[in-house]
């Protein structure tokens, strides 16, 4: 089955699901809906980085992305204010990686795939890649989910409690690092953050414990690949897109839903 590139790319899709669904919900609950884009936009000058210098493209965006992630927490964490660090880092990566990718011309050929996401031309070795990193940003949620809730929920009491908010800070931009550069390939650098945020914002409307809310995030999230996929087969409509706007819609019927019983 794994020679059929729909099945490839649906399980590409779902390993992103199962990553961005449990860390969007920290990204909503903390409010770090920026925080997405500025990793991602990194993650172009990744792409670049990785074609000059003859690497793997995960490498390479994994690479920047983890250096951005650091570069904001140590900011963060020295009193910088979080919207302006972000906005500086955001658009200093994006320009950066689109001067760099100018002068590679593998980039430019492939641009779009890696703005805008190419599933359906996920490999074997792409679809190992994203499992294993899928599978290492849930690993490392749960091993540190009581001390991340703790310092989402209140900052104070985490450091009363004996955590390290900082540490924990770190933690989640660290997952959220990995996680870019394992989405990259599916939904683009451009998409990425739709993916961690719409899913864990629809999950918001339904779940009734933090648990709930990220297992729910990631079945949003896989039913918005699924019926992307379905809706770019058939429609012939741009995979990575036609999944996001799937997901929109999943998020719009909770809001109407919510607001009735409101």
């Amino acid at each position: 089955m794994l020679d059929d590139f729909l099945f490839r790319a649906l399980l590409a899709g779902v390993g992103v699901a199962l990553a961005t669904g449990p860390l969007g919900a920290f990204v909503v609950w903390r409010r770090m809906a920026y925080f997405g884009d500025s990793t991602a936009h990194a993650a172009i000058l990744g792409v670049a980085l990785a074609l000059a210098l003859d690497l793997p493209i995960g490498l390479g965006t994994l690479v920047v992305s983890l250096g951005v992630a650091v570069a904001v927490a140590t900011l963060a964490a020295r009193g910088w204010a979080m919207d302006t660090t972000l906005g500086v880092l955001a658009h200093s990566a994006l320009a950066f990686g689109l001067l760099a990718a100018s002068f590679v011309p593998e980039a430019r050929t492939d641009l779009s795939a890696y703005l805008f996401g190419d599933i359906l031309a996920v490999s074997r070795t792409d679809l190992a890649f994203i499992w294993l990193g899928a599978l290492a940003v849930v690993a490392l949620l749960v091993w540190r989910w009581s001390a991340l809730l703790t310092a989402t929920l209140n900052e104070d009491l985490a450091a009363a409690s004996g955590i390290n908010p900082d540490r924990e800070r770190l933690v989640l931009t660290l997952a959220l690092a990995l996680t870019v550069a394992v989405a990259l390939k599916v939904v683009g650098a451009l998409l990425i953050a739709a993916m961690l945020i719409i899913p864990a914002a629809a999950a918001r409307g339904l779940a009734r414990s933090p648990e709930a809310m990220a297992v729910l995030a990631s079945v949003v999230g896989a039913a918005a690949v699924a019926g992307g996929l379905g809706l770019s087969l058939h429609m012939d409509t741009p995979a990575g897109p036609s999944i996001v706007a799937v997901a929109a819609v999943a998020f719009a019927l909770v809001a109407g839903l919510s607001r009735r019983r409101g």
